[in-house]
């Protein structure tokens, strides 16, 4: 396997601590809804609700914009959208990577129309490099350089996704 370890678990969960931290401290004495961005930010909307000290909903919605390929195509499908109304609530969406920003600009304008009190973004990746979309992110975990990574929650074509760190991947050099 062609990976080169980029962000170690350990890294990873001290850096989500800080992020809950603030969040608790921005949210204390209200609820949170939550919406996770799947498939990719599974395991950082998991481990970053764990630390989390209001009550909080949490429901998913599943978007793409790269199908099995490294490079985004440009175009963003939902693939599964929310089901609560969340007129008048405060809402984090949890991302795994702002890349392009095309998903993020997006679920955010639709999100936006639903008339919630306040919207937020945590993303645990924000990658600058390519950056098409001009995307606010409250509360991010790492800002990294242009590589394709995988691992915690990110993969390429379905897999590698169980990692608990995050790797740069060289397809080029899978076996």
């Amino acid at each position: 396997m062609a990976i080169d370890i980029y962000l170690s678990e350990e890294k990873i969960q001290n850096r989500i601590q800080e992020l809950a931290e603030k969040i608790n401290k921005d949210y204390a004495g209200k609820e949170l809804h939550i919406i996770g961005v799947l498939n990719g930010a599974f395991m950082f909307t998991a481990d970053l609700v764990r630390h989390l000290n209001m009550p909080v909903t949490l429901e998913f919605m599943s978007a793409s914009s790269y199908g099995d390929g490294t490079v985004s195509s440009g175009e963003l499908k939902i693939n599964l959208d929310i089901k609560s109304d969340i007129r008048d609530k405060h809402v984090l969406i949890v991302e795994d990577i702002v890349d392009t920003g095309l998903t993020l600009t997006v679920l955010r304008k639709n999100l936006m129309e639903r008339g919630p009190a306040s919207l937020k973004l945590a993303s645990f990746l924000f990658k600058p490099a390519r950056l098409e979309h001009k995307v606010e992110i409250d509360y991010l975990a790492f800002e990294i350089e242009d590589h394709f990574v995988i691992g915690y929650g990110l993969d390429y074509a379905g897999r590698y996704r169980e990692l608990p760190y995050v790797g740069i991947f060289h397809p080029e050099k899978e076996s």
